[in-house]
């Protein structure tokens, strides 16, 4: 047995060279580890972010629509991303755009000042346009030519290039009523001549080339 003695001292080297190997890699491993739970345990017992309330839209409303509180729910957004702009009472205010389920009710999707300040260098007016059927064609952001029919028959042209901002509601209740209201924007240039066809004479109208 003597002639085998070196070589299983070689063995019990090699063994106790591995063993040492080991041992030191555990101890980096193990300060992983801790470093990790620690990281998991803020986490765990960190506080929620702070939120606000938003109203927002219960589901996919169309323009026209006049608010209900059946039309809204509350959603959390975290503190700071809430959008600006947010309308203030919106029930009882109609939408100039349609709005999706779950889309905060902001100031220029409701007819009002705001509106009005979200197509600056236009003058936002609401006129009726004789035929609700064409009417009902028209799409918030369509481009379209305003003309005018006199009693007489005459037509003319009295505004190119007109945004449709909105379509008040189809059946107004008032059976005196004729045609559709639609919102449009209008360059100032031309905001006296629409107004003041849109009193006297029939209003239809083509799209933009």
């Amino acid at each position: 047995m003597a002639p085998h003695t070196p070589r299983l001292g070689g063995v019990r080297r090699r063994v106790r060279s591995a063993r040492r190997a080991v041992l030191a890699r555990r101890r980096p491993l193990a300060a992983l580890l801790a470093t990790a739970a620690v990281l998991v345990g803020l986490r765990t017992v960190a506080p929620p972010p702070a939120t606000t309330g938003v109203l927002v839209a219960a589901r996919d409303l169309p323009a026209g629509t006049t608010l209900t509180t059946d039309d809204l729910t509350t959603a959390a957004f975290a503190d700071g991303t809430a959008p600006s702009a947010l309308a203030e009472e919106p029930v009882g205010r109609t939408l100039a755009a349609p709005v999706a389920a779950g889309e905060p009710i902001t100031g220029p999707r409701l007819l009002g000042d705001g509106l009005a300040a979200a197509h600056e260098g236009l003058a936002v007016l609401p006129v009726r346009l004789s035929d609700a059927g064409a009417a009902a064609l028209l799409r918030p952001g369509d481009h379209i030519d305003l003309l005018a029919t006199a009693p007489s028959g005459d037509t003319r042209t009295v505004a190119e290039d007109v945004r449709v901002i909105t379509l008040g509601p189809e059946g107004e209740g008032d059976s005196r009523l004729t045609g559709r209201l639609v919102v449009i924007g209008v360059t100032e240039g031309s905001r006296e001549l629409v107004a003041s066809a849109s009193v006297s004479e029939f209003l239809s109208y083509t799209y933009s080339g």
